[in-house]
């Protein structure tokens, strides 16, 4: 058998391509970054030809370095940035518009009519989810009515969609010469359109936002030795590598933190911060403002579901230090920076560039830094930027406990700013709970490989990527109880101020 288990990693700010050997260590990767497109305020764009470009061109580097070829990968999984909505021509394979991000907020008229006329309640109940601009659904259904041609090619079973994983997967499978129109029960449940208890497109989801049902993807398990084809790209990959894993980024990062039992629960930090409990088979409907997604289908057997806590704003806060306000060079400097100073100085920063995702699903808030005096300075805004992150962990946290009952006695952790220490001990001073870091911190590319590899032998069962899994560090609070809730109540109240700030019809 071969050696080795290849990953795609789609991701909202780059694409990278990552090799792992039986032990789940990285032997090798390539990582390159694609365009943010911002037309106007609230609008994120990608274009797709960009990413699929530098898909093929990551793979191809990676497998160069180690002297790689076809026969070596025993599998290949895909994992992606979920929710992003691309539209394309199955003839031309070309794209009728860019793709939409997840971050977008212009489908916020579509979601609050939604919630007005009931049918938010019919969504919430099929697919686990609100009402909501971050969702597929709605971008599908703004494609549809804004971009000339589209709704008439639909109809015609012309433009189909998916998110970037069966974009992807269409191009790498041939493309227009037969490429496979197919997604999985993770990123399929992203889109207010699939029945969680079916697992399948549901009609009447459908009818909310007028999409023709022969615009979408097959839906298949996570981990599936048969559903999605073989490789058919020139070079390292081509022609005989099975594609046999596909999962939406945060569920690929639970299957990478082998998060297989009840109660478990990661939290990943990246552009945004994606925390996932979970529930084992059974559908956990939150009342407190989270969402109930599918964890992973592996093969033939029974989906397990999760709790999810989806946070808009965290790592690309930090990126707003950078880029915008110019204040640190890099994502690094932010700890050296925070570090100069003990604490925020009354500073609170709530990052709602997009609104506020989970737990408060509010479109018409906008970001606000509050309690600045003459005292202040870029120190405290880091710090304050840092914190930002951990108190809105903590509000999801808090959430899944009243869902759930379940109390952490442990957050296990991953991603890009995992490498700042400074943030992960405050993540453990706020929660008030131990913060432990993987060695592999770059889950979501694992569990993608994972999900492949168990389709087609490499790994046996679970039971095998568990004995994977190495602790790298560990942070344990140092804040007492009264510091703690004394800091979350003033964040509470900095949340209250942001809301409100746009209208929304």
């Amino acid at each position: 058998m071969a050696d080795f288990v290849g990953a795609i990693d789609q991701g909202t700010t780059s694409t990278r391509f990552m090799i792992f050997d039986h032990g789940g260590n990285e032997v090798g990767r390539h990582q390159l970054e694609h365009e943010q497109i911002l037309p106007q305020a609230g609008w994120v764009e990608h274009n797709p030809i960009e990413i699929w470009e530098r898909t093929v061109a990551v793979a191809r580097t990676a497998m160069g370095k180690l002297n790689l070829g076809a026969t070596d990968l025993a599998a290949l999984g895909i994992t992606n940035q979920r929710e992003t909505t691309v539209v394309w021509d199955r003839r031309t394979g070309r794209p009728y518009y860019n793709a939409i991000v997840w971050q977008d907020t212009r489908t916020d008229r579509i979601a609050s009519a939604l919630d007005r006329d009931g049918r938010g309640d019919v969504i919430r109940q099929k697919a686990g989810l609100p009402p909501a601009t971050y969702f597929s659904g709605g971008k599908i259904q703004w494609i549809l009515e804004n971009v000339d041609g589209v709704r008439e090619a639909a109809e015609r079973g012309d433009a189909i969609f998916g998110n970037t994983d069966s974009w992807l997967l269409w191009n790498l499978t041939g493309g227009v010469d037969g490429g496979k129109h197919v997604t999985d029960v993770t990123n399929a449940s992203r889109t207010m359109l699939m029945n969680l208890e079916t697992l399948q497109w549901d009609d009447e989801l459908l009818s909310f936002f007028g999409i023709p049902r022969a615009m979408l993807p097959e839906i298949r398990p996570s981990s599936d030795a048969s559903g999605y084809g073989v490789c058919r790209v020139a070079g390292p990959l081509g022609g005989e590598v099975p594609i046999t894993g596909d999962l939406g980024d945060q569920q690929a990062a639970t299957v990478g933190q082998v998060c297989f039992s009840v109660g478990e629960a990661k939290n990943t930090y990246g552009t945004g911060n994606f925390m996932l409990l979970n529930t084992g088979t059974e559908l956990v409907r939150s009342s407190n403002g989270l969402l109930t997604t599918v964890a992973y289908q592996l093969g033939d057997a029974a989906p397990v579901y999760a709790l999810e806590g989806s946070i808009a704003v965290t790592g690309s806060a930090v990126q707003w230090l950078r880029d915008q306000l110019r204040i640190i060079g890099n994502a690094a400097e932010s700890e050296s920076l925070a570090a100069q100073v003990e604490d925020s100085g009354g500073v609170y920063f709530v990052p709602a560039f997009s609104g506020l995702f989970a737990p408060y699903w509010r479109s018409d808030a906008r970001g606000a830094i509050v309690g600045l005096s003459r005292y202040n300075t870029n120190a405290h805004i880091a710090r304050a930027t840092l914190e930002s992150i951990c108190y809105q962990s903590r509000d999801v946290v808090e959430a899944m406990r009243e869902d759930s009952g379940v109390t952490l006695d442990v957050l296990k952790v991953d991603g890009g700013v995992t490498a700042n220490n400074l943030c992960m001990q405050l993540q453990a001073d706020v929660l008030g709970v131990p913060v432990s870091r993987p060695v592999v911190a770059e889950t979501t590319a694992l569990g993608a490989a994972y999900a492949a590899g168990l389709a087609v032998g490499f790994w046996k069962d679970t039971n095998e990527l568990r004995a994977n899994w190495n602790e790298s560090q560990r942070w344990t609070p140092n804040w007492d109880a009264d510091r703690r809730e004394a800091g979350y109540g003033r964040w509470k109240k900095a949340v209250e101020r942001t809301l409100g700030w746009v209208d929304v019809d």
